[in-house]
């Protein structure tokens, strides 16, 4: 608890931490008391009050009230909040990605590098503030301009996950503050203090730059927030990351009001390895994308379907590599794997393995480790399961280090197995050779947003459109034209003549 207390200290947030913040205004939750324990021992790192419906009506009063405000601030003078924000967070890089782990379970490594990828969104939005282009279209009528111009959307409801408790956020506020857009936050129930440590920081800078107190809202609680949020008219978009059963839920109350949904979901990714492949390469690119942050990355590796002729020297190559994968607190700049979020994972995972094996399947790791890990985290050894491809738990994602290892004897095939499950987040492939590669980034290819080559299926940069096809929700945040899901297209047509010609070569006079 004093390492804990450091860290808020550092971060500036409360000693007693808060669910609910609206702007600087921090507030007990009207909720459930939650005790929050750390996924590295189990002991208890705070207890909330968690927010409740009326805690997220609240915010979004405050969010609408602000949005009327921030709309006219000029974009490049946004992008300065934005900019801003940057430079605070790389001062608090340490102690933030620290948190990460000790909340999240997350390697030190990878806790860093969560926050450096708000860091780099940050720079990433604000180059936004000067290209939030719209475009000049040629008219039919003379002397008419037709043009488009984009606006800021309105208050943006923003919902995330566990595994990346603080960079989702950023992707979605970052781009939507540049946007002109107030934002209300409700991050995971398992993860808030993270996000309570996000707030803190972005809203000091906020303050500073004498921007309206509601801009960034933060409501820290469970699924009756989030179904708050989906059903508020007041929030045109709802940006929602987690499992496809949420996001049904939520894109069916956003539906119902006919307001936008931007969803990240499932990904049962999967990777093809071809008799040409570099093996040394695959290997080190395979076992990063499927036991980074022990196996619970939405662009986690699942599937690996291997050709025969290949088969038998991956699969021996991964097995030592797993079998020497150091395994334990991932504060310990040692660790390559730290433990799983909560002991609702490791049952799901046990359970996996268990039907797996009764069906045949040759199961390798998989167990619980116990020796030389904290005590009260839930710690294992990643596995690997050889199977036909057919099983029907191949086409679910089990949220846990496990990957599937499949063979095959044609390329086609091979494709077509891999498009054979309903979600479509992220792939890969490895080969060298030409026409594999580019058949496989093409319209006949992987039928999913992330498409790579000779790299593994996790580790995006942000400078690409994030998202994923089928189950996966369709959604895209943070680079490319993303932006555009947080502002309004117009088209206008101005008639600079002194005639009215009407389009299609319509005539209607009126004497």
């Amino acid at each position: 608890m004093q390492e804990l207390q450091r860290l808020f200290r550092t971060l500036g947030l409360p000693a007693e931490p808060c669910a609910v913040a609206i702007g600087p205004d921090w507030r007990r939750g009207a909720g459930v008391r939650r005790r929050l324990c750390s996924p590295i021992d189990g002991s208890t790192l705070a207890e909330l009050e968690f927010a409740a419906p009326a805690d997220a009506a609240a915010a979004v009063d405050a969010a609408a009230a602000a949005f009327e405000r921030w709309r006219s601030v000029p974009a490049p003078r946004r992008a300065e909040l934005v900019r801003r924000i940057g430079l605070e967070l790389r001062a608090h890089k340490a102690a933030l990605g620290e948190l990460v782990s000790r909340e999240a379970g997350k390697i030190a490594e990878e806790g860093r590098g969560e926050v450096q990828e708000m860091i780099d969104v940050c720079d990433f939005a604000t180059g936004l503030g000067r290209q939030l282009y719209g475009v000049t279209m040629a008219s039919e009528r003379p002397e008419h301009r037709l043009a488009e111009q984009w606006h800021p959307l309105g208050p943006i409801g923003v919902v995330t996950a566990f595994n990346f408790p603080v960079a989702v956020w950023s992707w979605n506020a970052m781009v939507a503050l540049v946007c002109g857009d107030s934002v209300v936050w409700k991050p995971s129930h398992k993860t808030p203090l993270t996000a309570m440590a996000c707030h803190a920081i972005a809203q000091r800078v906020a303050q500073d730059f004498d921007a309206p107190p509601g801009l960034l809202a933060l409501v820290a609680g469970e699924a009756d927030v989030g179904e708050a949020l989906a059903a508020s008219p007041r929030l045109p978009l709802i940006s929602a990351t987690g499992s496809v059963r949420m996001g049904r839920a939520v894109g069916q109350s956003v539906a119902a009001r006919l307001g936008r949904a931007l969803l990240e979901l499932g990904g049962n990714n999967g990777a093809i390895v071809t008799p040409s492949a570099d093996l040394e390469l695959a290997a080190r690119s395979i076992v990063f994308a499927a036991v980074g942050t022990c196996g619970q990355r939405c662009t986690s590796l699942r599937r690996l379907i291997v050709h025969s002729s290949v088969a038998d020297a991956l699969l021996e190559r991964l097995l030592a590599i797993y079998r020497r994968l150091p395994i334990g607190n991932p504060l310990d700049p040692n660790v390559l794997v730290g433990p799983l979020i909560d002991e609702p994972a490791f049952g799901a995972m046990q359970a996996a393995l268990a039907r797996l094996a009764a069906g045949g399947a040759a199961v390798h790791g998989g167990e619980r480790v116990v020796d030389g890990v904290p005590r009260g985290g839930f710690y294992v050894r990643p596995a690997i399961v050889e199977v036909t491809g057919t099983e029907p738990l191949v086409r679910e994602e089990t949220f846990a280090p496990v990957l599937y290892f499949i063979r095959y004897d044609d390329f086609e095939e091979a494709v077509a197995r891999h498009n054979d499950v309903p979600q479509g987040l992220s792939s890969a492939i490895f080969t060298n050779d030409v026409r594999e590669a580019e058949l496989f980034c093409s319209a006949r290819g992987s039928d999913c947003g992330i498409v790579n080559v000779n790299i593994g299926t996790s580790g995006a940069e942000i400078g690409g459109a994030f998202g994923g096809e089928k189950d996966t929700g369709g959604g895209r945040e943070s680079g490319s034209d993303a932006w555009k899901a947080y502002m309004r297209r117009a088209t206008n047509t101005v008639n600079y003549s002194r005639e009215l010609p009407l389009a299609q070569g319509i005539r209607f006079d009126v004497d």
